[in-house]
């Protein structure tokens, strides 16, 4: 074990597109754990879109990071040192410690991992936050039926990608949009899409929504917002359903974009759309990692990870994700 523990933190508040000279790079002790703690070595880490507006200073659904502060997230690591009763040297955990190679913990959300069952970073990918995200986002907003038509915005991405098997094991027809070619062709070919489109490419989001969804879209989960959003209100059928998850689009203006006014759609198509935080459903994690795990194991679910080496790389990892560079769910190993 290491005498340092390394850290970045939040150097500045970014401005745009945030750049690696917002994070520092800082060095300290490793910590002691004291009575009914214990110590954890981080093995990988994540890097998430919500964690972007916690750079703000503003509180959402979650405090902001302050200036100083180590950069906050989900990790996967080794405990290495115990004084705690339920965790002893050697288990596999996933909690939330942040960018650093050492964290303190008292047990408080964490989590066993068990290597045997899935590899260890899959309880930050599809076995975790984004598959979970995907599964109660889908399922219980949005009550997909079959034959039903699913429109998902950033479908490739780690919560994306997931949400479209789903709703393919569910019986439905599923598009989705992607930033590029090769996305394209993995929705479609990997994960079987019945449908989708480049957003860069095909810039006409009216139009090839009503050519891909030509009865309308029954379920919309949102990943993007802005204009492709906009689109899809526009296209939605009957008693629609809109999962409102992330609004990626919007996270790095520096002022606040302007659009139409389509809240109307929802009372013309009698549709509803429903904003969720994953932590609501904190009691009913187990019952949906046990589903997902089923799922992949029967290779009804295909998922894929893009690791970045190196603590000192998690910023660029980082701002890599924010602009859709990533193929799959974003990890540092650390």
């Amino acid at each position: 074990m290491a005498n340092i523990n390394r850290q970045i933190t939040l150097a500045a508040r970014p401005e745009g597109f945030p750049k690696e000279s917002d994070f520092a790079s800082v060095e300290s002790p490793v910590p002691t754990p004291g009575e009914g703690q214990f110590l954890v070595r981080t093995q990988f880490l994540s890097v998430d879109p919500y964690m972007r507006g916690r750079m703000n200073g503003v509180r959402t659904y979650a405090d902001p990071f302050e200036i100083g502060d180590v950069m906050g997230g989900r990790d996967v690591g080794n405990v290495v040192a115990s004084n705690h009763p339920e965790f002893n040297e050697g288990d596999t955990v996933m909690g939330k410690w942040g960018w650093q190679d050492y964290a303190l913990s008292d047990g408080a959300e964490v989590q066993r991992v068990f290597p045997e069952l899935a590899p260890i970073q899959t309880a930050l990918g599809v076995l975790g936050m984004p598959g979970l995200t995907a599964y109660f986002g889908l399922l219980d907003i949005c009550d997909p039926r079959p034959g039903e038509t699913v429109f998902i915005s950033g479908a490739a991405g780690a919560v994306g990608a997931v949400v479209g098997q789903i709703a393919k094991i569910k019986g439905c027809r599923v598009v989705g949009s992607a930033g590029t070619d090769e996305k394209v062709a993995h929705l479609i070919d990997d994960c079987g899409f019945d449908a989708a489109f480049n957003y860069k490419k095909d810039t006409d989001y009216s139009a090839k929504l009503h050519e891909l969804c030509p009865k309308g879209i029954n379920v919309y989960f949102d990943n993007v917002g802005g204009a492709i959003t906009d689109a899809a209100l526009l296209r939605l059928a009957e008693r629609a359903r809109v999962s409102l998850c992330g609004e990626i689009s919007q996270y790095n203006l520096k002022t606040p974009e302007m659009g139409p006014r389509l809240m109307v759609m929802l009372l013309i198509r009698q549709a509803k759309a429903e904003g969720f935080i994953i932590t609501r459903f904190a009691e009913r994690y187990p019952e949906g990692v046990k589903q997902l795990a089923q799922w992949v194991s029967e290779g009804k679910i295909k998922y894929r990870e893009d690791i970045m080496e190196g603590l000192e790389n998690a910023p660029a990892a980082f701002i890599r994700m924010l602009k859709g560079e990533n193929k799959g769910k974003q990890l540092v190993k650390v």
